[in-house]
């Protein structure tokens, strides 16, 4: 079982979850049953039975803890009449006692499953707006073959300031964006989807990459400017590292723009290539407020065959238990002749088995292999 695996199964241990479990509160019921009545006179194993409600309201819902609950109070009547002490004050303090803990454990049944159908509720809209907002990466672009990974950093999250996108231009080439926005929360992912409309909005149509780097920059920082007050311009930092790219049909090459973003990397065979740009500009929100007009464009090769690998510092600065970084460049080459689905789903498995399936930043991964043919035509969009 691999991790992924392992992590669905443990969901499916939540409250109201776990029907076999029941063996344990009535096998527990019954044990006290029989032992206190075959045991001699001082002996009282009654009280137990309160552990029964309580142990089912860890797994059961309101209707099944207190079926629980009633059959621990009929158990401890039972065991009272069996004794011949049902009418003592202490049997009756303790069928009072059982009785208020078994409600006890009903309420907070009745509330937990209320906000379990909030928190529902709520993933539900983060689902929506992350399919609308962060939609999957096309499989096939020409020669490529593209796939994407999104991991959250907390589990019930659907998304957060890591983003990445694609886009098909006129002159048959592929523009990828991946990016991280700085912060968490709403901010982050109001600024994620000003980045994310910001590029498809006009990849397809600008005729250079630093003229794309210099219109995400521009619409960055007025929108996320435009309703501040001119006393807090200079103290709110909004902004994001990126990498732009182009990769053209029928030239093995890849064109790329780094704005503050860790390089990416090709894989070709064993061999692990960083991508380290020469000049690595200020990030997305920051070029026009320093007077940058112009971007650099470095071109390296990228062969038939060769993986091409994007990612988010979620992936290296990902810390164990002991606090030791993923090896992201020792692992990744031991996937490199998978294809970019297969590759990415063994580098989440033990990306989560490095970090115990608790990562301290969203991680997203963009893994695109050159083919040596164009396996499903695209058709550039029209201008």
């Amino acid at each position: 079982m691999d991790l992924r695996t392992w992590l669905d199964a443990r969901g499916s241990w939540r409250p109201g979850h776990a029907p076999a479990l029941l063996v344990i509160p009535i096998a527990l019921i019954v044990t006290v049953c029989v032992v206190d009545v075959l045991a001699p006179p001082h002996v009282h194993l009654g009280p137990l039975l309160v552990a029964a409600p309580a142990i089912t309201v860890a797994f059961a819902g309101a209707r099944t803890t207190a079926a629980i609950g009633a059959l621990a109070v009929a158990a401890q009547v039972l065991i009272g009449v069996l004794r011949g002490v049902a009418g003592t004050t202490n049997i009756q303090a303790q069928i009072a006692a059982l009785i208020v803990v078994s409600a006890v454990c009903v309420a907070v049944c009745v509330v937990r499953g209320r906000h379990e159908r909030q928190l529902h509720q709520v993933r539900s809209v983060a689902e929506a707006a992350q399919r609308v907002l962060l939609r999957p990466l096309p499989t096939h672009a020409g020669p490529l073959r593209i796939a994407g990974l999104y991991v959250p950093a907390e589990q019930e999250a659907e998304l957060g300031g890591d983003l990445y996108a694609a886009a098909r231009t006129a002159h048959h080439s592929t523009r990828l964006l991946i990016g991280d926005v700085r912060g968490s929360g709403l901010g982050a992912i109001s600024n994620t989807a000003l980045l994310l409309g910001a590029f498809r909005a006009a990849a397809h149509r600008q005729a250079s990459l630093p003229r794309l780097a210099v219109h995400l920059d521009a619409a960055f920082r007025w929108d996320t400017s435009q309703w501040r007050p001119q006393t807090e311009q200079d103290t709110v930092e909004d902004f994001a590292t990126a990498v732009l790219l182009d990769i053209p049909d029928h030239d093995p090459v890849v064109h790329l723009i780094s704005c503050g973003h860790p390089p990416p990397l090709v894989l070709r065979g064993n061999r692990l290539i960083p991508l380290v740009a020469e000049a690595s500009h200020l990030p997305i929100g920051f070029g026009g407020a320093f007077g940058i007009s112009d971007y650099d464009v470095q071109t390296f090769p990228f062969e038939v065959g060769d993986l091409l690998l994007l990612y988010t510092d979620g992936v290296i600065e990902a810390r164990d238990a002991a606090g030791r970084f993923y090896p992201f460049t020792e692992r990744a080459p031991q996937w490199a002749a998978e294809d970019p689905d297969e590759f990415l789903r063994r580098l989440q498995d033990d990306l989560l088995a490095h970090v115990d399936a608790h990562l301290n930043d969203d991680a997203a991964v963009v893994a695109i292999r050159r083919l040596a043919s164009t396996p499903q035509p695209t058709a550039p969009p029209k201008a």
